[in-house]
């Protein structure tokens, strides 16, 4: 009877809004879900508001799987979802407040909810949970809300929280207080002057000379400092406040341990159980030698199908690039589709061999370098819901040189986003190609093309190439992040284009790295800035590295003319005239972002970074933003993800069901009271 209810008002959020105490006390119930009936099709696109699409993505291939593991892939699942907490408080150290207070009203308010105002706090509390925090999760801004202050101030009156109104209403309304997530302005101190709760009290010059006493550039295995800790100063007294069980975060990392041994029970193997062992201690111990142990038997394990990562892993959001945000990925193999994966990484000497840099920054021997197709299963942390389309770990360049990486291209996560692109009316390959011969390249290469430029990325580009000795990994420090990013995008551009891949079966044949090739400059240099509101910079990683691409290209190949800016009915366009000597460009990019790396040199970095990545032309910005306008899409996309429920007979386990919500809020506010810890 409740699937027909959420069926029946899944489009009516004020009726939504008047049952969800109701619906609360079953949120664990596997009838609390949404789904299509069997002779419905199923919609990928589930709702959009703001500048953002929430998409539904499938698993296939889930009953093909055994009881055993689909019961590992369900306790993997809880552990993703019980760091939660952690990295909304990363985010920013008011943000678990702030999400309470917005599932308090959501809960309790009883007033009016088809006012335009409510409309606009509505999309508020939804930009807020899709972004994990009060501040954008691409442009670093922070958010507020379309509704007035004084209304917002009614609302928590009538939801029972007029006791903090004092507290709160600045802290979401006042853009002087806490205005971006990281200091992107260029004022101030980059540590003093971000939101991001890694530091607390520290500058930029305080935080670089604790970890400088720490670091030895003559040691071959170093851990990466501040991976997993907070920084603050206490008494004028600067010390690190570690993750850990029984310290920050510890009831929440208290779960992802529950969660974890209980996997480990079900695991496939000896193997698995053996790094989730290690995981744990980490977990207990906050130790990196551990950590560092965990991903030397982790990347070894090449043959289990089932996979996942747990921890504390991406530095992007981190001003100085060192500390890790908690994210977490489900996922098992996809077979038939790793097979074009397998052919690259089984090959992936003679992609070192013959890349253009310079032969002392190649590796002599490429160890452990692993690539798979995956399906995921459960998003978490900062993969939530925005998530990856492809993943190389582990980060430490020594793990890479000595033991090797794993890399996987998520299939399912793609595929629902070219299948909600589909679902729009209009798109922007007709929009913005000049002719139809980039038309039809695009139409007919260009999903083939970007599965494989994410393979390449992950699995070779981050993976290849390695750093003189006495070179620290962290030399390059705010900029290390877009120019690892620029490095990996521009490796595998260079290989798209090269006959091996058409001799080993990878690409159809000789024409079709160029719909790669096409879309990558009119995205880096044009297309991207979509996502940026007119008057803000670059600030993104991938999106600066991409820019960085496409804009030194553009400069570089103006004699010959390579790429040209185009004018028709006073639009612009974007068009590649030689594809060969925007190959020739590529390798001498990529030849000197190895060797910024290799050699750690700063300055060279930073002056690629902020010549080529950050500013945007006004004129153009403005006339992307209104033609996008026209097409009624929405620039950044994310997930809700699927249901993993136990079926129970007879007091027994006896399958694990999959569902598919349609409601991204409706998931939010049962996360909210189901994995929060903290």
């Amino acid at each position: 009877m409740l699937n027909h209810i959420i069926t029946t008002i899944f489009m009516n959020y004020i009726r939504i809004m008047l049952f969800a105490s109701a619906l609360s006390l079953m949120a664990c119930s596997s009838e609390n879900k949404s789904k299509e009936t069997d002779n419905q099709p199923f919609k990928y696109l589930a709702d959009e508001f703001a500048d953002i699409r929430v998409i539904r993505y499938k698993i296939p291939g889930w009953d093909s799987l055994t009881l055993s593991q689909k019961e590992y892939i369900y306790h993997l699942s809880e552990a993703a979802k019980a760091g939660r907490d952690i990295f909304w408080d990363q985010n920013f150290k008011h943000g678990l407040k702030v999400r309470r207070v917005l599932e308090t009203i959501l809960e309790n308010y009883k007033g009016e909810r088809d006012s335009p105002e409510f409309k606009e706090f509505l999309v508020y509390a939804k930009r807020v949970f899709f972004s994990n925090g009060i501040h954008h999760h691409y442009a670093e801004d922070k958010i507020i809300p379309g509704c007035s202050s004084d209304y917002f101030a009614a609302l928590l009156k009538e939801s029972g929280q007029d006791s903090i109104s004092d507290e709160i209403i600045p802290l979401i309304f006042d853009p002087t207080i806490f205005p971006q997530r990281k200091n992107i302005s260029g004022q101030g101190d980059l540590l003093l002057g971000s939101a991001v709760n890694f530091y607390e009290n520290v500058s930029r010059e305080e935080a670089e000379a604790f970890y400088g006493k720490m670091e030895d550039p003559n040691n071959p295995t170093p851990i990466s400092y501040g991976l997993n800790s907070r920084l603050v100063k206490v008494d004028g007294v600067i010390q690190e406040e570690v993750y850990k069980s029984g310290a920050l975060y510890g009831k929440a990392i208290d779960k992802i341990i529950e969660h974890l041994q209980k996997a480990s029970e079900v695991a496939e193997n000896d193997s698995q159980r053996d790094y989730i062992a290690l995981l744990i201690e980490y977990y207990r111990t906050g130790d990196l030698n551990v950590w560092d142990k965990y991903n030397v038997a982790w990347v070894k394990d090449t043959q289990s199908q089932i996979d996942f990562i747990n921890g504390f892993i991406e530095t992007y959001n981190d001003p100085l690039g060192m500390k890790a945000t908690w994210e977490a990925v489900v996922n098992f193999k996809d077979l038939e589709a790793s097979k074009r994966t397998e052919i690259i990484s089984n090959n992936a000497q003679w992609f070192e061999d013959n890349s253009p840099v310079d032969a002392q920054y190649k590796k002599r021997e490429v160890k452990g370098v692993s690539a798979k197709v995956i399906t995921v299963a459960q998003l978490g942390g900062d993969c939530h819901p925005v998530s990856p389309l492809g993943i190389n770990l582990p980060n430490a360049d020594w793990i890479r040189k000595e033991h090797g990486s794993k890399s996987v291209t998520i299939a399912n996560i793609s595929d629902a986003y070219d299948k909600a692109n589909q679902e729009a009316p209009k798109n922007m390959v007709a929009e913005f190609s000049w002719d139809e011969e980039e038309i039809t390249l695009l139409k007919k290469y260009g999903s083939l093309t970007n599965n494989i430029h994410t393979d390449l990325h992950e699995c070779l580009g981050h993976g290849s190439g390695q750093l003189r000795d006495g070179t620290s990994s962290n030399a390059l420090k705010e900029f290390s992040s877009p120019l690892e990013e620029a490095r990996a995008d521009i490796f595998a551009l260079y290989y798209m284009a090269d006959p091996k891949l058409v001799e080993l079966g990878i690409l159809p044949d000789q024409d079709a790295y160029k719909a790669s090739y096409i879309s990558y400059i009119r995205n880096g240099i044009f297309t991207q800035f979509v996502r940026i509101d007119e008057g803000k910079s670059v600030t993104q990683a991938h999106m600066q590295g991409r820019k960085l691409i496409a804009e030194w290209c553009f400069e570089k190949g103006r004699q010959h003319n390579v790429i040209e800016k185009r004018e028709r009915d006073g639009k612009s366009y974007f068009v590649i005239n030689d594809f060969t000597k925007l190959r020739a460009l590529f390798a001498e990019l990529l030849k000197e972002l190895q060797r910024i790396k290799s050699e750690g040199d700063y300055k060279a970095g930073k002056d690629l970074i902020t010549k080529y990545a950050i500013n945007i032309d006004p004129k153009l910005h403005k006339e992307l933003k209104a033609r996008y306008a026209s097409l009624e899409l929405k620039p950044y996309g994310g997930f809700i993800n699927p249901d993993i429920t136990p079926v129970i007979k007879r007091g027994k386990v006896i399958d694990y069901h999959v569902s598919y919500p349609q409601d991204f809020l409706m998931q939010m506010l049962e996360y909210g009271k189901k994995y929060s810890y903290l």
